[in-house]
């Protein structure tokens, strides 16, 4: 496509046939010398209209990137709430067979919801209280540990089966926690200090449910794989 070239005879004719403020220039044109005095001396507008198209992107990509953000909270959000409603079904199911097990599960209920109060506001929640055990220390509690042992078809067969495996299943649905909220943290190095010291208190949960698994297992001896 070849350049146009807006001159002042040009531009002369047309305001004489419907005077004007502001003038567009396309893609491939270029205002003369001549021309482009001749704007300046009305105080005429000179529009660029790749500026109108970089805006126009630039605001659509504003738009989209909130869009997105948007649908990231809701869907962190919608988790946790399913997450705290599973807390309180396994706490239930285990009213019936563990007493103990119950309590223990509605102990990291609370603090759960804690952690899900502070996410909305930004606020602080203290540190669960660290039951050390042979793979479980202070200096770990709060890290991304894994699964003490793999849970298999085994284990279902215990005496404690069904305890180890809703056990389990809880322990699953909170060990999604840590990527969803990676995504939502920014770039700006409070707000990601933030959310790892907010995963590090989820991988207390989770490491507490490790060591509830273990005890409803029944071995005496620490089953962690390095």
């Amino acid at each position: 496509m070849k350049m146009k070239f807006i001159t002042e005879s040009y531009l002369r004719d047309l305001y004489k046939k419907e005077p004007f403020t502001a003038y567009e220039l396309g893609a491939k044109a270029r205002l003369t010398p001549g021309g482009r005095q001749f704007l300046t001396d009305r105080g005429i507008k000179m529009v660029d209209s790749s500026d109108n198209k970089k805006t126009g992107s630039t605001k659509q990509q504003t738009e989209e990137s909130e869009s997105k953000n948007n649908w990231k909270n809701l869907q962190f959000q919608s988790k946790m709430k399913s997450i705290e409603a599973l807390f309180l079904l396994t706490g239930e199911e285990l009213l019936r067979k563990d007493v103990c097990l119950a309590h223990m599960v509605v102990k990291l209920y609370k603090q759960f919801s804690a952690l899900k109060n502070a996410v909305k506001n930004h606020s602080p929640v203290e540190n669960l209280s660290c039951n050390e055990c042979a793979g479980i220390n202070e200096n770990n509690f709060s890290s991304n540990l894994g699964d003490c042992f793999e849970i298999t078809d085994f284990h279902m067969q215990l005496e404690k089966g069904r305890e180890i495996v809703i056990l389990h299943r809880l322990r699953c649905a909170l060990q999604e926690m840590e990527p969803l909220m990676l995504e939502l943290c920014d770039s700006s190095n409070e707000e990601q200090i933030w959310y790892e010291e907010m995963i590090g208190k989820v991988n207390q949960i989770i490491n507490c449910l490790s060591q509830l698994i273990h005890s409803a297992v029944g071995g005496g001896k620490c089953q962690r794989i390095n």
